[in-house]
């Protein structure tokens, strides 16, 4: 690969419901943990500490908390009253009852990645009970099916990597603040995820459907939508109309799908919204028509053989001149590697794009 030599401004998704492996927000030192130990009645904090179960750890320093990861557990153990954050990935759990959690009412993190639960190992109304839940995370365990019903409060729904191949209609209503739900690397095909499954998500802002049996765009997406990802399915065209009730997509990926150029409309990307797409391994031929508002384009591994500046410019030539900097195209950001193109980059590229910091050929 071949990379310009301009230096490349860091690109960062500040988008809080995109954040890593989840941790209780008191770290363990720092003044927001002090302010809350010395907050806390004596009484409460000592009744916590004697609660704690003997097969977890509850660190004084952050209240609240209940370690009971790697444990090689095979039962949720008794959770003391007033835990707000429960740590049990990475154990061999394959129950959640309504009884191992009859004392977590004031929970609001609940991580139980990594074990061999199973749907039928799922009470009924488990999580509903949990009437402060905000963040549930199941990821790589052996669940077919959503868990229903679910509180709600939640904010945060991260299922991946488990097998669920069927969205109950219904699943997510009343969900009015759920603002992410990742079913990354699951058994979803076409007619799992309609717009009758998807309702109730009325303030969805990230949607990862990745690495699942999609052949179409998924239907019934919320138009609060920001993010979608779609990499690892099988989808070989765009709908002419189909972000028609998607405004606000602002982050597109399509890697490793089997999109060609014929599956793509001339202005299916024409969205104001839209700073970061990403069409890597697929077989398109010619580079699509991008948006002025566009950031980062992504087209690596395909069968590109020439990129024409002129062609793919969102403005045209004689009108570049009267643009202001901040409203001509915005694009800083070009992979190209992995196609047939040869350095070095065209003129005429440079020309358009000339707040472009990096392109990798």
């Amino acid at each position: 690969s071949w990379v310009c030599p301009l230096p490349l401004r860091p690109y960062a998704m500040c988008c809080r419901v995109g954040s890593g492996s989840p941790r209780p927000p008191y770290g363990t030192s720092g003044s927001e943990n002090v302010f809350h130990s010395q907050d806390m009645p004596y009484e409460y904090y000592l009744a916590q500490m004697r609660t704690c179960p003997k097969e977890c750890h509850c660190p004084p320093s952050i209240p609240n908390t209940v370690y009971c990861d790697n444990k090689g557990l095979k039962t949720i153990p008794s959770v003391p009253p007033h835990t707000w954050y429960l740590y049990l990935q990475n154990n061999q759990i394959e129950v959640v009852s309504s009884d191992s959690l009859r004392n977590a009412t004031q929970l609001r993190w609940l991580n139980l990645n990594r074990n061999k639960i199973t749907s039928a190992g799922v009470e009924e109304g488990v999580f509903l009970s949990l009437a402060s839940l905000l963040h549930l995370y199941m990821e790589d365990n052996l669940l077919t099916a959503i868990p229903t019903p679910l509180p709600p409060t939640l904010e945060q729904l991260r299922l991946s990597k488990n097998q669920i191949s069927k969205i109950p209609p219904g699943a997510f209503i009343g969900l009015d603040h759920l603002v992410l739900l990742d079913l990354q690397g699951n058994k979803l095909q076409d007619d799992s995820v309609t717009e009758a499954s998807l309702k109730g998500l009325t303030n969805l802002v990230q949607i990862n459907l990745a690495k699942n049996g999609l052949k179409n765009m998924p239907l019934g997406l919320p138009p609060t939508t920001t993010q979608l990802f779609l990499d690892g399915n099988s989808i070989e065209k765009i709908p002419t109309d189909y972000f028609k009730d998607l405004p606000k997509v602002a982050f597109l990926r399509l890697n490793r799908n089997k999109l060609v150029d014929g599956g793509l409309p001339k202005h299916i990307f024409n969205l104001s919204s839209i700073l970061d797409l990403q069409l890597s391994h697929n077989q398109l031929t010619q580079v699509p028509q991008i948006p002025a508002s566009l950031e980062h384009l992504h087209l690596n591994n395909n069968q590109i053989k020439s990129v024409n500046g002129t062609s793919i410019c969102p403005a045209s030539t004689s009108a570049m001149d009267n643009y202001v900097q901040d409203q001509g195209p915005q694009l800083r950001y070009l992979r190209l590697d992995g196609n047939e193109i040869k350095p070095p980059i065209p003129v005429d590229l440079m020309a358009c794009f000339y707040h472009l910091r990096a392109v990798v050929i």
